[in-house]
């Protein structure tokens, strides 16, 4: 495939791929920039609309996975919440004390410790998330820019 390929299919390619890095200056921008630079060419270049359908799923399929990360967080949430409602869980009881500067750390008082927890994990999760979007993009990039295809990992099919 790559002998047959003219350098305009698979430079425009490898835009439509490194395209998706819009969306850190545009919001959406890693769907919208990608998908007009698909659009416009699917038609006349089988190897752009290959490329392009694989740029969109892949953006599709790791915003679905942010979302399923995020929505696993929401019930450590909710169980947290009523503990911020409790007036001694961030001290206001003390507040008249403030005169005598006293100052002890003991880990007993540390109450938000249950909350790190989910938080650090769903928190990397996402980090996770954002470096395999990132390593993958590039990877597509440049093996687009040399005339092969590329297919994401971890990528569902929506757009067929």
């Amino acid at each position: 495939m790559a002998t047959t390929l003219t350098k305009h299919e698979r430079n425009l390619s490898a835009i439509i791929h490194a395209s998706t890095f819009s969306k850190y200056f545009i919001p959406f921008g890693n769907f919208i920039l990608p998908l007009i630079l698909w659009t416009a060419n699917k038609k006349d270049y089988k190897f752009v609309a290959y490329n392009g359908k694989q740029a969109l799923n892949f953006q599709i399929s790791m915003l679905l996975y942010s979302i399923i990360v995020g929505l696993i967080s929401i019930p450590f949430f909710i169980g947290f919440l009523p503990d911020l409602f409790d007036w001694d869980f961030f001290g206001f009881h003390r507040l008249s004390e403030l005169n005598n500067l006293n100052i002890h750390l003991n880990s007993d008082d540390f109450r938000l410790g249950r909350i790190f927890w989910p938080v650090g994990i769903t928190g990397f999760l996402q980090g996770v998330l954002v470096v395999v979007n990132i390593v993958y993009t590039i990877l597509a990039t440049i093996r687009t820019n040399e005339g092969e295809t590329f297919s994401y990992p971890f990528t569902i099919k929506f757009i067929k």
